[in-house]
């Protein structure tokens, strides 16, 4: 929350934030917000996979044309257009649990209390409230995040080799620093995206416009980098993590259905 005149913020940074939390509420503060993200994870990644593959197709004239990488990033942005109908009321409703701690009142009791006083408030509205900001950050992200990856790949394929046959470590290593230029990319929109979702009713009447106005006049450039360190420390393990996943999905199922 923004500090009052003449108070510190709340947090000095990322490992103050973590011992307050955690001292203040428990291992259980740490996952507040986390039931709606579990719930969309399966369907977005699936859409965001489904996507990229997609834009790789309406570009390639046959199956076995190689794409450029402004080819494959435009592929990626096309996956973020997908995934924002999941993402925008997961995030939304992810932001107002994660604050409301902060704000001394409980006002919802957990994802889905929210996402009813949500649509009790403002309707379907309410809940995809911020879902331009959600593009801005995941249509550019996204472009970013299968390009880094896919050049990655290649880069990291021994000569002679195929990029299929890549082993677990550099997999994990291709998908992990996939992540954090993903990141380096989508933290200024997701700043924004989050202090829109969360402020009251009104207070931005023109969207990001009014945000970004005032963030940049009250508190600099530099705010739009924040948690940085928080996203970063996240961003490998879990990208890691996603694409061993998505490769180890598909190597089974092309195993088991290989004309599917």
């Amino acid at each position: 929350p923004k500090p009052q005149p003449g108070q510190p913020p709340l947090y000095s940074g990322t490992f103050d934030c973590f011992r307050k939390t955690l001292v203040g509420e428990g291992v259980r503060g740490l996952y507040r917000g986390m039931a709606a993200p579990i719930i969309g994870v399966t369907p977005m990644f699936a859409v965001c996979f489904f996507g990229f593959g997609l834009g790789k197709r309406l570009q390639q004239r046959k199956p076995d044309d190689v794409l450029t990488y402004p080819q494959l990033f435009a592929a990626g942005m096309l996956s973020g257009v997908f995934t924002t109908a999941i993402m925008a009321p997961g995030e939304r409703i992810k932001c107002l649990l994660q604050i409301q701690a902060a704000t001394g009142e409980t006002k919802y009791s957990g994802s889905l209390d929210c996402a009813k006083q949500l649509y009790r408030e403002a309707g379907i509205r309410g809940v995809y409230k911020g879902t331009v900001l959600t593009l801005m950050r995941d249509v550019p992200a996204s472009g970013m995040y299968f390009m880094t990856y896919e050049w990655l790949k290649n880069t990291l394929t021994p000569e002679g080799k195929s990029v299929s046959d890549l082993s677990v470590p550099r997999i994990l290593f291709a998908g992990g620093l996939a992540g954090i230029f993903n990141w380096a990319v989508a933290i200024p929109p997701d700043v924004l995206k989050s202090r829109f979702q969360t402020a009251p009713p009104g207070k931005y009447p023109n969207g990001f416009r009014d945000v970004l106005r005032e963030l940049i006049r009250e508190e600099g450039v530099a705010s739009l980098y924040k948690g940085f360190t928080a996203v970063m420390i996240r961003a490998f393990p879990a990208n890691a993590a996603c694409f061993l996943g998505f490769e180890v999905a598909m190597k089974f199922l092309n195993w088991i259905a290989p004309g599917l």
